[in-house]
């Protein structure tokens, strides 16, 4: 997915917390495409919230019905994480991928220095849409390296015992590891994103690493979280709740059936600047990657060999131009939770 929004720059740095929180944070509604007029809402990063352990990034696109068109954009420093909830999404990338990505099915695309790629829905009618796209930040020992692609369509699932002694929860491990179980996906750092399915009426205790920091982000069916034993949270569609540190679990019940999505890892290595579709740990970074991008595009379809970015398969010369940079310099911004 690319940024198209014109908000301030997006910048972060490292987590500093101290221990658990229980802070809820509302996704904002951001634009993508102008007559695509596509839904999707924020939820990382926040203001007060820039990072949770490595993740940098989270979009909903939907539910909707829209035909989706993302043109040949670049990355740096990040992996993309796509994980579709109803639909299909085609990807295509300078590597050479041309893959169609559906649910259950991971698409993990690692930036390294430089990659670009799109994103289309299947078909040229609208269709039901409904997907969550998320970034994580490369530390210092890969995001320089070489671009790659993968795409895991037998991940694992486990289940969380219900404290009742009813079904449990299950949680299909999308990366990194929870729960006794370790995702196939290539990652770089200590890291877990989990989906997590309730059923309704249920009560579960997930367990969580007590020296990474957690967020929850709810999917569908409002559950409650019991970020202490005696004060409970709803947390919404769309809404971040942030559990903070130093935590060996946290209670979540439903109502109904719910769907709900779980972020969480060692807090990251070093200060990120993030603008636009880029992860960098400085202004002058930023530029020269924005510069490449820009400097490519004259020579769209077939960019010079040694070009940062290159060309995506199966497109012309149509790609997202870069927006201007913003006429302030680029730095770090830390959390204030």
């Amino acid at each position: 997915m690319t940024r198209l929004d014109d908000a301030p720059p997006d910048v972060a740095g490292p987590a500093v917390c101290d221990g658990p929180r229980a802070l809820l944070l509302e996704a904002r509604e951001v634009p993508l495409g102008g007559v695509r007029a596509m839904e999707v809402h924020r939820s990382l990063p926040q203001r007060a919230l820039p990072l949770v352990g490595a993740w940098c990034f989270l979009d909903r696109f939907g539910p909707q019905t829209a035909r989706m068109r993302v043109e040949p954009h670049p990355h740096i420093g990040l992996q993309t994480v796509t994980w579709p909830l109803v639909g299909e999404v085609r990807h295509r990338d300078t590597l050479g991928s041309d893959v169609v990505v559906r649910r259950g099915v991971l698409n993990l695309m690692t930036s390294g220095a430089g990659i670009a790629h799109s994103e289309y829905s299947v078909g040229e009618e609208a269709v039901a849409l409904d997907a969550l796209q998320l970034w994580v930040a490369l530390p210092e020992s890969r995001r320089h390296g070489a671009a790659a692609f993968e795409r895991h369509d037998d991940l694992p699932v486990t289940t969380i015992p219900d404290a009742a002694g009813g079904t449990g929860a299950t949680a299909t491990v999308v990366v990194g590891s929870f729960a006794g179980a370790t995702s196939p996906a290539t990652m770089y750092t200590p890291i877990v994103g989990a989906e997590l399915h309730l059923p309704a009426g249920s009560r579960v205790r997930l367990p969580l690493e007590p020296s990474w920091e957690y967020a929850l982000v709810g999917i569908d069916g409002t559950p409650e979280v019991w970020a202490t034993a005696d004060a409970a949270t709803a947390l919404p569609d769309q809404g971040l709740l942030y559990l903070g540190i130093h935590r060996d679990g946290v209670e979540v019940t439903a109502v109904r059936e719910t769907t709900l999505f779980l972020l969480g890892g060692e807090p990251f290595e070093a200060d990120i600047v993030m603008w636009w579709n880029f992860v960098a740990r400085s202004h002058e970074e930023i530029v020269a990657a924005r510069a490449a991008w820009e400097a490519e595009a004259e020579d769209a379809p077939t960019p010079a060999p040694q070009a940062r970015f290159g060309h995506v398969v199966g497109h012309g010369a149509e790609r997202v131009p870069a927006p201007p940079l913003p006429a302030v310099r680029l730095t770090p911004r830390r959390r204030s939770i």
